[in-house]
């Protein structure tokens, strides 16, 4: 039988209830993921938030007085306590106290397939636990293996415990340290071609679009972070031009940042693409709340200048005020349902325009006996014409504007730029 929870959401000077209703409603779809029975939800108004229980002990006697009448087992808050609040609130109500972070982590570590996602997520739970051990918490305990983590015992086992931890979190780091070096050697191989990233809102159809464009079977469910791991595909889109399209974890308000952290190799593979497709689903009420928290994470991780193309998905399952929104705030934009596969041919022709965009046109010069130099050009761009003269060669080159920038830095002592014309 699942577990019956109470979500906890605070209207503080700053957030309205409506907002907060709509977090709240976010969060019952975060907990319903976990197989969570929603019981109900209790709303707080504070201005300022108690050191010791976040909304004030009264308010926690209620909380109590409801987890009885409704044989709760967890309260799930919104915002997140600090360690020492959830240990207070959790003596008090006699109940397991969680907060949003705990939960998305949990739903990470639910979901995590790869030994990569495995790693970030191990490595987040553990930060996270660490504070928190001597608390109940057994959602995240759960789901750590072998380390030896006790809730609620002795002071000595919390000691032994949190050493144990710290060891654990140490050997992650040296293990992710070592999949990002694994990472940037396959992203070498990648680095001729023009990289495309999908980034959205967790569920707004990345990876449903991903299998559109590329005729690839990926994992693509009507859940939130069904998928965490990146995937890359080649997709053509016409008979001259290719792209490798990827898709990485999605976003959602209030990501941990101890998950944004975990996840920076991940996440890398955004820095090398070339244009960002922003996935928006049309049909949700809070499309253009979620675009603007994907711009907000894309900030923090210093990645909101990229050239981005921002599609609107799920036209198919219509929302006429939305739709009216979208068009006159984003004219720019590309409507299209990736599920139908309604205006794909479109999409591309996008994306084909902003390819164009990146493209350099060089000539350049260089003696014959660089070979690697010029075996380096040979494999990182198009060569349109080569002639040889006085124990040099002269060629006529395309190429995507960030990786003539790489070959200048790698060949610039080597190879002499000749002006159009010349």
């Amino acid at each position: 039988m699942a577990d019956r929870v109470l979500l906890v959401g605070v209207v503080t000077p700053v957030s309205s209830r409506k907002v907060i209703e709509e977090h709240l409603a976010e969060l019952q779809l975060l907990v319903k993921t976990l197989d969570y029975e929603v019981a109900d939800q209790f709303i707080v108004n504070r201005k300022i938030f108690d050191p010791a229980t976040y909304i004030g002990k009264g308010k926690i006697e209620e909380i109590k007085s409801l987890v009885m009448l409704h044989n709760i087992q967890d309260v799930i808050f919104d915002d997140d306590i600090s360690p020492t609040q959830a240990r207070n609130i959790a003596r008090i109500i006699d109940r397991e106290v969680v907060d949003r972070s705990g939960i998305i982590i949990e739903i990470f570590a639910k979901h995590a397939r790869t030994k990569e996602a495995r790693t970030q997520i191990d490595l987040a739970m553990l930060q996270y636990l660490l504070p928190r051990l001597a608390g109940r918490w057994t959602h995240l305990e759960r789901q750590v293996g072998g380390i030896g983590v006790r809730g609620g015992a002795g002071e000595s086992q919390i000691e032994v415990d949190r050493r144990l931890i710290r060891t654990r979190i140490s050997k992650l780091k040296r293990e992710l340290e070592k999949i990002d070096g694994e990472r940037k050697v396959r992203s070498k191989g990648r680095g001729h071609d023009f990289n495309v990233s999908l980034v959205g809102y967790t569920n707004a159809g990345k990876s449903t679009l991903l299998n559109a464009l590329t005729g690839s079977d990926v994992l693509a469910e009507d859940k939130l972070f069904a998928t965490l791991d990146t995937t890359v595909r080649r997709c053509r889109i016409d008979n001259d031009h290719q792209v490798l399209l990827s898709d990485t974890v999605g976003f959602i308000r209030k990501l941990p940042a101890k998950l944004v952290a975990s996840f920076r190799g991940t996440l890398m593979e955004l820095e090398e693409a070339d244009l960002l497709i922003k996935i928006v689903d049309l049909s949700s009420e809070q499309c253009f709340y979620q675009l603007r928290a994907v711009d907000e994470q894309l900030q923090q991780i210093n990645l909101h200048t990229k050239p981005s193309l921002i599609v609107f998905n799920k036209i198919d399952v219509i929302n006429e005020l939305n739709l009216k929104q979208a068009r006159r705030d984003y004219p720019d934009a590309v409507f299209i349902s990736a599920q139908s596969q309604l205006r794909l041919n479109t999409l591309k022709e996008a994306i084909l325009t902003e390819l164009q965009k990146e493209m350099v046109d060089v000539r350049v010069q260089m003696p014959l006996r660089e070979a690697r130099a010029i075996s380096i050009l040979r494999n990182h761009t198009a060569i349109l014409e080569e002639s040889y003269e006085d124990g040099k060669v002269q060629i006529h080159l395309t190429s995507y504007r960030r990786v003539w920038n790489w070959l200048e830095s790698q060949l610039g002592s080597v190879m002499k730029i000749r002006p159009e014309g010349e």
